[in-house]
């Protein structure tokens, strides 16, 4: 499957449900509803990882806003959100009100961004519905694009999490109602994308482990309370672009 595929699925698939189900419900949605509390987690992650409010954020598959969300009360973030759908666009750059940040559109696997101009490439659920190459094509361009040090965070399905498995045999089973791809990932394929990419693998953490440290407590519109530590549900890697070296 192309990048095009991609493109013109997700862009008929927002517009749908945009139809029955009004904006607001339908662009929480398109991202995988939660979108409060899967935004402040994904937020909390990036500062235990050492996010600072001087950082720059490369956030591909923005979606609708759910992370650019929690970090635009923080006016010393710059922040980068891009995606394949306009539509999520446009709702996220009104909903976080920060007329400074740039909302782009990706096409192609290309990130629309300077070289060595990123802090964090963030890709949260993103690579769980593209092909392996196009991935790869991702994580190549997120090189290019960090700083050295720099880090990429990235989430994704693999076979080993309960939850997980239960996600890909309703796909063999064919119940899901999107129908998107859902791509499972191994962690041998990390790492060998990160070593020809030139990344170290920082850290992985199972979608099953509390693996967030928790400021606050986080909770969900499903009544769900996650306190001390939380997860994103979907696995998580962690890779860093090496730093310069010291003389």
């Amino acid at each position: 499957m192309s990048p095009v595929d991609y493109e013109s699925d997700y862009r008929a698939h927002v517009t749908e449900l945009e139809r029955r189900l009004g904006a607001d419900e339908a662009l929480s949605r398109a991202v995988g509803g939660e979108f409060v509390a899967v935004g402040r987690l994904e937020h909390d992650l990036l500062r235990s990882l050492g996010l600072r409010d001087d950082h720059r954020v490369v956030d591909v598959g923005c979606g609708s806003g759910r992370l650019a969300c929690q970090l635009a009360p923080f006016p010393k973030i710059d922040y980068l959100g891009c995606d394949v759908v306009p539509r999520l666009l446009e709702y996220a750059k009104d909903l976080c009100g920060r007329p400074d940040w740039l909302f782009e559109l990706c096409q192609g696997a290309k990130i629309p961004a300077e070289s060595e101009s990123g802090d964090f490439a963030c890709f949260f659920s993103v690579f769980t519905h593209l092909a392996h190459e196009d991935t790869y094509r991702y994580i190549l361009e997120a090189h290019r694009v960090l700083k050295p040090g720099g880090l990429l965070v990235m989430s994704f399905l693999e076979f080993c999490v309960p939850s997980h498995w239960v996600e890909f045999i309703s796909g063999v089973a064919q119940v899901r109602p999107d129908r998107h791809l859902n791509q499972f990932l191994s962690r041998d394929a990390i790492e060998a994308w990160a070593h020809h990419a030139h990344f170290a693998v920082r850290a992985i953490h199972r979608g099953d482990t509390m693996y967030i440290p928790l400021p606050k407590i986080v909770t969900f519109e499903s009544g769900v309370v996650m306190a001390g530590h939380g997860s994103l549900g979907q696995s998580v890697a962690v890779l860093q672009k090496a730093p310069v070296a010291s003389v």
